[in-house]
């Protein structure tokens, strides 16, 4: 603990106990939706970990206390609209991903297999290439691509609206520098 500089006694400080649940973990007030856990507005309870270490100071919850509660219902009805008009950009979003195609060049042998893999990060950066902007997280691989051919690639946008790329890996130009 800290100590102050005239006296050099330690200082106590006072900290907020957030409330308990049912269960023994904290119960809070979900302020966006998180994926896995819950929606904007619901009251979930969470071990004592994840409450301090990522839900409070990334501000994706709060503590569940009457005020705040009733501040979401009051407000239920605006952040319902909010979220279904999110869903319409996620899913116009999606119908123009699903229009496009990518072509990602790799090294790859006389079999077709690939010397490296192609992975999220290298499909992110092919669709940036055209104007797409995605995070590496939206990608979802089933494993990483190591073999030259036509894949379709599931893309993230919400718990709702889902997305597919077309996504074709194919020899590089100079296929000397592979061998």
């Amino acid at each position: 603990m800290p100590q102050t500089k005239s006296t050099g006694q330690r200082v106590k400080r006072a900290y907020k106990r957030l409330p308990k649940g049912a269960n023994g973990g904290y119960s809070l007030l979900l302020i966006h939706n998180v994926e896995h856990l819950g929606r904007q507005g619901d009251i979930v309870e969470v071990k004592p970990g994840y409450a301090n270490n990522f839900l409070l100071p990334q501000g994706l919850a709060t503590v569940a206390t009457e005020h705040h509660q009733r501040m979401v219902e009051k407000h239920r009805e605006k952040l319902r609209q909010i979220e279904l008009e999110k869903l319409v950009h996620f899913r116009r979003a999606a119908e123009e991903l699903a229009k496009q195609s990518i072509t990602i060049e790799a090294n790859a042998n006389d079999d077709g297999h690939l010397y490296g893999s192609v992975g999220a990060h290298e499909i992110v950066d092919a669709l940036k290439a055209v104007g797409v902007t995605l995070a590496t997280d939206q990608i979802r691989l089933e494993g990483p691509l190591k073999e030259l051919g036509l894949y379709t690639v599931k893309v993230h946008f919400h718990t709702e609206v889902q997305g597919e790329v077309k996504v074709w890996v194919v020899p590089t130009a100079n296929a000397d520098v592979a061998q």
